[in-house]
């Protein structure tokens, strides 16, 4: 498992990207929170220490799914700069049920970690679930929820991994705040430019993968290619 970690990471850093995330994307079907088990953060500490020993590169941590407390105590233990938690407001209906906002807890428990440095990146309208228990809310409110909830920056997405949000769909959100905004699946070389035009930064993995395949190694060639568009 270090090993695989490591050599993707490498392949992002000799590529050029700016920083990485360390993610339990190998660990379907997901948990819900109160199910992950020490382990987990266990082993992503030390792989996400190694990685930032090894690449000197920034690093955040998502611990899916939405496990914000464990992804707040690895990224303390490792010295990471951030945490992603894909529902940080409100809840919703996930692949793996209902899912609550983090945001109270998990800014209690930074502030007990002496940790207020970790900044912490949210998604809106997060992917892979349905949001019928908020549907009376605009998703211009939704974002605004996720802010007013002390985030630090707002993640966009498709509706599942490697799906691409309409860059419509991306104005919306932008427009709906003043935090930096990502995009957080379905960028590729050919979208990036537009991408970019409306947002801040993106978090891409799939398309950076031997043969565009989430759960293959990365392309160290599709990454320096990429990047280069980006630039």
């Amino acid at each position: 498992m270090y090993n695989a970690a490591l050599a993707d990471a490498v392949a992002y850093a000799k590529g050029g990207v700016d920083g990485l995330i360390v993610e339990n994307h190998g660990d379907v079907p997901f948990s819900k929170p109160d199910d992950i088990g020490p382990e987990t953060s266990a082993f992503m500490s030390v792989t996400a220490d190694r990685i930032a020993r090894e690449t000197g590169l920034p690093i955040g941590i998502n611990v899916l799914a939405n496990a914000a407390l464990p992804a707040l105590a690895i990224a303390a233990a490792s010295g990471a700069a951030f945490v992603r938690v894909n529902q940080w407001a409100n809840a919703y209906v996930a692949n793996e049920g209902l899912i609550e906002g983090a945001a109270a807890v998990a800014l209690r428990y930074r502030a007990k970690l002496r940790a207020d440095g970790i900044h912490v990146f949210a998604d809106a309208h997060v992917k892979h679930g349905a949001h019928a228990i908020v549907s009376d809310r605009s998703l211009e409110e939704l974002v605004r929820d996720v802010e007013f909830f002390d985030a630090d920056a707002i993640i966009a997405t498709g509706q599942r991994t490697g799906d691409a949000a309409s860059t419509d769909y991306l104005r919306q959100i932008r427009n709906a705040t003043t935090l930096p905004l990502l995009v957080g699946s379905g960028c590729t070389e050919r979208n990036i430019a537009e991408i970019l035009s409306v947002v801040d930064g993106v978090i891409v993995a799939s398309s950076l993968k031997v043969g565009g395949v989430w759960w293959n190694p990365v392309d160290e060639a599709k990454v320096r290619s990429f990047m280069q568009a980006a630039r």
